[in-house]
């Protein structure tokens, strides 16, 4: 099912696609494609399509790093420019769904940015504690505040090296959390995904995706589908 309707909105430093449903919005999904990918990619808009049939506004955003070259991936330098630009995405796009829950996230290194994020900016919803280094006076901490993360195929470590685990920040992360992991993910083992969920302050979710790896294969595995479902059911019904 395609969404009712998509826009792309180009404004300061950021970039989207937003696909809204043919309903009343329930609520807005911001999502930051992976590594090696764009807004357009396959797993972006399949989830896209299942989202929005359920109810939810879909932002699917270019990273910065990709907003300036259209192939390659992210330089570990700029990383803390991706993450801005995922504060902008979030500060500019937030009225687009006011009376629903916000869910922040995306694909591998998209998601992986989106968290650090959210670990800067507890969510209030979810019992923790509402300020952080992020707030100030002006509120706009508050305004970065998010009341879902959705990370599809968390890096949780380098394929074929555990040791360097990229966890530090997990702890900091007091919003309700879903994991959709591919069964083959060579960036972590489904044990490896649930301890990482030990880590999180807040509620977590996974959801395994058999027969699928770090890509989740979108167009056969049927990762829109899970993932829709269990967003309703974690996001909107809770």
């Amino acid at each position: 099912m395609k969404p009712a309707t998509s826009s792309v909105i180009r404004t300061g430093d950021v970039h989207a696609t937003v696909d809204r449903p043919d309903c009343d919005s329930r609520g807005l999904a911001i999502l930051a494609h992976g590594a090696g990918s764009d807004r357009d990619s396959v797993l972006l808009r399949t989830l896209s399509e299942s989202l929005t049939a359920r109810g939810l506004t879909v932002a699917r955003i270019d990273l910065p790093y990709r907003q300036q070259r259209p192939k390659g991936p992210p330089s570990p330098s700029k990383a803390a420019a991706d993450r801005d630009g995922i504060r902008a995405a979030i500060a500019a796009l937030r009225p687009l769904a006011p009376d629903g829950p916000l869910i922040v996230g995306g694909q591998s290194y998209g998601g992986r940015q989106a968290s650090m994020v959210v670990a800067e900016y507890p969510s209030t919803s979810s019992g923790g504690d509402s300020t952080s280094a992020g707030d100030d006076s002006t509120g706009a901490g508050h305004d970065l505040n998010a009341d879902g993360l959705l990370l599809t195929s968390y890096p949780l470590h380098p394929p074929g090296k555990p040791e360097k685990s990229r966890v530090e920040h997990l702890p900091r992360i007091t919003t309700p959390t879903l994991l959709v992991h591919g069964h083959s993910d060579a960036f972590a083992t489904s044990a490896e995904i649930a301890a990482a969920a030990a880590l999180f302050a807040g509620p977590v979710e996974i959801v395994e995706v058999e027969k699928a790896d770090h890509g989740l294969k979108p167009e056969r595995s049927g990762v829109g589908r899970l993932t829709a479902a269990a967003a309703e059911r974690f996001f909107l019904d809770r």
